[in-house]
């Protein structure tokens, strides 16, 4: 029965599923209610099978190679192979899009008669199926097709929302960087071919002897930057906060939670698998750059007053964690030290998937919060708690998984980072040590910092006092959107408690690979715990999970019957000093980061802009009202991006010069271009 779950026509029916939904919502788009709960019926029932299909090719183990048709094309190959790896992320793209199709059935609704409900699910479906099929394709030219349907149907769900400007602006940016990063992964695809003769991964895999050392160097730099375009990596990351807020919630929880970690996933096929062996600055490259990203992405997040811009930085956050793991992963690898390079290939995907949980959890919640107050400026919430209780809880949630704080997930994925780093530490020479040492202090100071930017999301957007009108008419969310993030919120706890069972998982699955078989046992993980053989580390999901039950349970016990049990309740006016209190009084979101802000002024470049209305015009003394506005800029934006902007209009200016007009002119130019296009291709 599993092999037949498992089997090729089981994959090929999930991607049937799914494109029925996408077709179905374009013929439907007349009917906004129908198209909406097909869309949303046809993504719940593929999502759901793509779910028992992953889970049962990676308990069987067995690779799925196969071929769909003949190409007339010669180098198309309509192949794939789904091995344990390829159904793992088949897996987390399935269970994200479970929840937020679930999500999106509820949400969309406010988008009835302004929007075309059908288009959007149409691209909503054809997404998902991009993303299944980047997954599964086993040859470079299908992989590069897939990987276009994934981006362009991403481009238009960033655009959907078309009447804000900003949303336009967004999604422009997107598409310019994702086809950079493109241009990237085709130099590196052809590379591979001239030296192998093939864009098929696995003849690729059996020639790479015959790829000399320094271009298969070319081909690591030209792959991490374009899938670390992709993934959001400093300093190409410049498309990711304003692409994920643009779209709607439901699908920025799925390119926040997934897309991006299709990136991950090349880099692990690429690195740790076609290319191999591996030289080991690649795997301290990839430190380096996880390290930068993770730091520099929570401090630009901690000066955030948009919420899904927040969580958008986030993500560049938690995509610089993965590259913690799998720089050491492959820096262990190159080293011939496999046991602890599948320690650090653990950590990666364990903090995949649960990065795609509370992430996808975060971005759900802040959806049903502007939907209910209708502005992503978190200086204008305060006091939801009051109005969307369950939303709150279900943030709160998302806030201590992705602070690393136990019982939930996001703290044992980290542990696992941190192990795999202080091996590193305790193992390897000078030079790669203080660079293993950099990146475990990189990962303490950026959990700390995460920590702090919560305590001041969740603060300033569900408690003291609304600062806004629309806050306090808010209504709590209806059931699709609670059942949704309820469900994450339920998987986010469980695969904290039960993260040994999930190690046991992954570990599975690094095993499927080949420089990981027959590694010696280093990782033992059980429903008690997980820990490392050598027994200098071991922690234990269940135990924390009591532990935080029982110092809740002692903690409501002490503040109830010890603390308030000789008061009495009075109700009266609070003093104020003679003052109204207002929302004014309030630790805004601004206040609570200004002092951290200026601690990285020097990284930051923070700046505060005066606007002043006086009284009268000639006299400067007399102010009406002062504004005062705080603002931090990207400094990738202000010293790479803009210059770089600079440089090609004024190239453009200079080059609109050889179009003359002059027929003859150009004919010249056909004929040069073909020479040396002649030449080239002696």
């Amino acid at each position: 029965m599993i092999n037949m779950i498992a089997s090729p026509s089981s994959f090929i029916f999930l991607l049937i599923c799914l494109m029925v939904g996408a077709i179905g919502s374009l013929l439907l788009r007349k009917y906004d209610d129908i198209a909406n709960k097909w869309s949303g019926i046809f993504g719940i029932i593929g999502s759901l099978w793509g779910i028992i299909f992953s889970i049962s090719a990676i308990t069987i183990g067995n690779n799925q190679s196969f071929t769909l048709g003949e190409s007339g094309f010669q180098f198309l190959s309509l192949s794939f192979n789904i091995d344990a790896l390829s159904a793992f992320f088949i897996f987390v793209i399935s269970l994200i899009a479970l929840f937020c199709s679930i999500y999106g059935i509820g949400y969309v609704k406010h988008f009835y008669k302004k929007y075309d409900i059908g288009a959007l699910g149409f691209f909503y479906h054809l997404f998902l199926v991009g993303m299944l099929l980047v997954v599964s394709a086993s040859n470079g030219i299908f992989f590069l097709i897939a990987w276009e349907i994934m981006s362009i149907a991403s481009y238009f769900l960033v655009v959907y929302d078309r009447n804000d400007e900003q949303n336009v602006k967004a999604g422009f940016l997107y598409l310019l960087m994702t086809h950079v990063g493109t241009a990237f992964i085709i130099s590196a695809f052809i590379l591979l071919y001239k030296f192998t003769g093939s864009f098929d991964f696995e003849v690729i895999k059996a020639n790479v002897g015959l790829i000399p050392l320094f271009v298969k160097d070319i081909i690591f730099v030209l792959a991490m930057i374009g899938f670390g375009t992709k993934a959001g990596i400093i300093p190409f990351h410049i498309w990711l906060p304003a692409a994920h807020p643009a779209a709607p919630s439901h699908v920025s929880g799925l390119m926040s939670g997934v897309m991006i970690k299709t990136g991950i996933y090349m880099m692990i096929r690429i690195f740790l698998e076609i290319l191999q062996p591996v030289p080991a600055w690649w795997g301290l490259a990839v430190l380096v750059v996880g390290a930068v990203s993770a730091l520099i992405g929570v401090l630009y997040a901690l000066t955030e007053h948009d919420i899904k811009r927040l969580l958008a930085y986030h993500s560049i956050e938690n995509i610089g964690i993965i590259l913690l793991g799998l720089g050491s992963s492959l820096m262990f690898s190159s080293m011939n030290m496999p046991s602890l390079a599948l320690l650090g290939f653990v950590a990666t995907l364990f903090h995949t998937l649960n990065h795609a949980t509370f992430k996808s959890l975060l971005f759900l919640s802040a959806g049903s919060v502007i939907n209910a107050t209708h502005t992503r400026n978190m200086e204008e919430y305060g006091g939801l708690i009051k109005y969307m209780p369950y939303t709150a809880f279900f943030f709160l949630i998302g806030s201590m998984a992705i602070s690393a704080l136990p019982p939930f997930n996001g703290f044992f994925s980290e542990w696992l980072t941190f192990q795999s780093l202080f091996e590193g530490i305790k193992l390897l020479d000078f030079p790669q040590k203080w660079i293993f040492i950099s990146a475990a202090g990189s990962l303490a100071f950026t959990g700390g910092l995460a920590l702090a930017c919560f305590v001041k999301a969740f603060g300033s957007t569900f408690l003291a006092r609304p600062r806004s009108e629309e806050v306090m008419h808010a209504k709590e969310s209806s059931f699709s959107l609670k059942l949704a993030m309820g469900g994450i919120a339920v998987l986010a706890l469980l695969f904290g408690v039960f993260s040994g069972p999930m190690i046991s998982f992954i570990k599975k699955i690094g095993e499927n690979l080949a420089i990981f078989k027959n590694a010696p046992a280093l990782l033992s993980a059980s429903t008690q715990g997980v820990g490392l053989e050598n027994g200098t580390a071991y922690v234990s999901g269940p135990a924390f999970f009591i532990i935080f039950i029982i110092v809740a349970f002692i903690a409501v016990i002490f503040v109830k019957y010890l603390i308030n049990k000789n008061q009495k309740i009075k109700i009266g006016a609070t003093w104020d000093c003679g003052t109204d209190l207002t929302p004014r009084m309030e630790i805004t979101s601004t206040g609570f980061a200004r002092s951290i802000i200026l601690i990285f002024k020097g990284l930051l470049k923070p700046s505060i802009q005066y606007e002043i209305d006086y009284q009268d015009s000639e006299s400067r003394y007399l102010q009406k009202s002062m504004n005062v506005t705080l603002g931090v800029e990207d400094v990738n934006n202000s010293y790479i991006y803009k210059p770089l902007q600079k440089f090609i209009n004024a190239l453009s200016v200079k080059a609109k010069k050889i179009q003359g007009g002059n027929i003859n002119a150009y004919i010249l130019y056909i004929f040069a271009a073909l020479i040396i296009t002649l030449f080239l291709a002696l």
